[in-house]
């Protein structure tokens, strides 16, 4: 395809960010705006693995101490998350079961809930009212030390660098540059992917045979690198 008719589909706005990164080369830049959707595949579909790992890890826990049924019970008057302090995370709930309707299974209901409510059970409140025992979930996780404090907000704040990477591929976001540059980098991305490798360590959850066959990032991180 011609630049100028690849231009016209994505957009003069949208390209110009590759075509400065490339330095004006036309090829280059439809060729980076091609591999920039492929990495974005490439670690959308680890972090819906480790999204699918991170919840269902998070649910047999509380299924193991508040019961079969705990995440709708929770969201029920005098239930764990019926208070001001999580009625985001009730109301959350709440929605995701009446959507569901007919359908209702506990099952369903937490694959209805997405990134950002499962990383909030790690917010202060919710950590609190499900027992501070979500911590069980990473086993593996290091020992605190003065230095650097391994807990409930440190693990919030971890998974809200993944959040963030997420949204960005989910509204269509570049993720082959220094963010909010036209500077072709791969270290936002590389970081990232190690941070979730790392937590599927934490979690004693064999990523290398998980993904098998599914990851390529670090492939197509080289192919941008050397664009």
């Amino acid at each position: 395809m011609r630049y100028s008719d690849f231009e016209s589909i994505i957009s003069i706005h949208r390209m110009s960010r590759y075509l400065n990164a490339c330095g004006g080369d036309t090829k280059k830049a439809m060729t980076l705006y091609r591999r920039n959707l492929q990495l974005s595949q490439e670690l959308f579909t680890v972090i819906s693995c480790f999204e699918i790992a991170l919840r269902n890890a998070i649910d047999r826990s509380c299924s193991a101490s508040y019961g079969a049924n705990w995440l709708r019970d929770a969201a029920h008057n005098g239930g764990m998350f019926d208070a001001r302090n999580t009625a985001f995370t009730k109301n959350s709930i709440l929605d995701a079961v009446r959507k569901l309707g007919g359908r209702y299974a506990h099952n369903k209901l937490v694959a209805e809930l997405g990134f950002g409510f499962w990383r909030y059970m790690f917010a202060p409140h919710q950590f609190t009212a499900t027992g501070r025992i979500l911590l069980r979930i990473f086993p593996a996780k290091p020992t605190s030390t003065p230095a650097i404090q391994y807990n409930h907000t440190y693990i919030f704040n971890e998974l809200a660098k993944i959040n963030d990477i997420r949204n960005r591929i989910a509204h269509h976001e570049p993720i082959c540059f220094i963010p909010g540059t036209p500077i072709k980098d791969t270290r936002y991305v590389r970081q990232h992917y190690t941070l979730i490798l790392q937590l599927f360590n934490w979690m004693v959850v064999d990523e290398r045979a998980l993904l098998y066959g599914l990851d390529h990032i670090n492939t197509v991180c080289n192919q941008i690198d050397s664009l």
